[in-house]
């Protein structure tokens, strides 16, 4: 899928199913968000191995695994998952999005989500959670702009950079 980027006005933005070869490019791309920031409550940086890994465990469960590139960069991924384990969840799926810096803010994110949420839909999910780092307003708000609202905040449930952090968690209707 080829989708007019705002970008650059001349450029595209490709959106297609991510590749093993793609697991360094996107280590490379999460582990800065990992390492530097509260968006996630993950410390441990991925190595292209654990990207390889998720990405044949998200595709061989029917599950999407995109990215997005503009010009032979790659901007961002979007994956999905089930919720939690076992079968009365198997409607009840939760996202994950990632930016290059540049990126945000320019139609990737909402790109990649829309290909995950279709794909999902497409599958039978009947709705989509969000987990966002309470110190992740934008997050929030992305997601808010995008349909989620939120039906949760589990205060203190994560850990990092020696402090507790609140997780709001966010849903929508497939």
């Amino acid at each position: 899928m080829t989708l007019p980027s705002p970008l650059a006005p001349a450029s595209s933005l490709s959106l297609r199913p991510a590749t093993k070869a793609d697991a360094p490019a996107l280590a490379a791309l999460w582990n800065p968000w990992i390492t530097g920031t509260a968006i996630t409550f993950n410390p441990d940086p991925k190595t292209p191995e654990d990207m390889a890994t998720l990405i044949a465990a998200r595709q061989s469960a029917g599950q999407a695994f995109f990215v997005a590139e503009s010009g032979g960069n790659l901007l961002g991924f979007a994956t999905y998952a089930q919720f939690r384990g076992g079968a009365g969840y198997a409607r009840t799926m939760e996202h994950s999005v990632i930016l290059a810096p540049e990126a945000r803010g320019r139609g990737a994110g909402r790109t990649l989500m829309q290909a995950v949420e279709d794909h999902a839909r497409a599958g039978g999910a009947h709705q989509m959670i969000a987990g966002v780092s309470g110190e992740n307003p934008e997050g929030r708000a992305f997601h808010e702009a995008l349909g989620y609202r939120l039906i949760a905040t589990v205060p203190e449930a994560g850990h990092k950079f020696g402090r507790y952090m609140d997780l709001w968690l966010l849903q929508k209707y497939l």
